[in-house]
């Protein structure tokens, strides 16, 4: 019985420092905030182009896009984020633990808007397209072209961390 006992006193600490980890931030965090700079770098680096061959229509296009494509990045971090806090608090409860509630050390956003951002990301993507089109007057490719920014940070961040495990 005490072998059982202690089997249990070892699995609560594993928990517990898991959690703690978890407060100190999600692993793979460190790519997440890169996905987010390089959608921003190449959304504007191709905004730069487009303005050195006199295209400014399509620069704001670019820019405007690849900023909507890491709004939605940022949406949807913040949705999960907010959703794995919820479930490990409860997981708290469920396990009788009596520590103090995981929160976002950075996050002061309420988690009704959270979870409206991450259900109408889409929508609120899509009018914020819709607005850059109507009020910049800019092409619907370029603003397509800037959210492909995000796709492109992504594969980048994905190759860099392979190459970086490899090394």
């Amino acid at each position: 019985m005490t072998s059982r006992a202690a089997t249990v006193r070892d699995d609560l600490k594993a928990m517990i420092g898991q959690s703690r980890k978890f407060e100190a931030g999600l692993p793979g965090e460190q790519v997440l905030v890169r996905i987010a700079a390089l959608t921003l770098g190449f959304g504007f680096a191709s905004a730069a182009l487009a303005t050195a061959l006199h295209r400014p229509d399509w620069a704001k296009g670019l820019a405007g896009g690849a900023l909507l494509g890491w709004l939605n990045f940022r949406w949807l971090s913040r949705g999960i984020r907010a959703m794995m806090l919820a479930v490990s608090s409860q997981a708290n409860v469920a396990s009788g633990r009596s520590e103090a509630p995981l929160t976002p050390a950075k996050s002061t956003d309420s988690p009704v808007s959270t979870y409206l951002a991450l259900v109408f990301r889409y929508v609120l993507v899509a009018f914020g397209a819709y607005g850059i089109f109507v009020y910049l007057h800019v092409p619907l490719v370029s603003i397509g072209l800037g959210l492909c920014a995000l796709v492109a940070a992504i594969m980048t961040a994905s190759v860099w961390e392979v190459l970086k495990s490899e090394a």
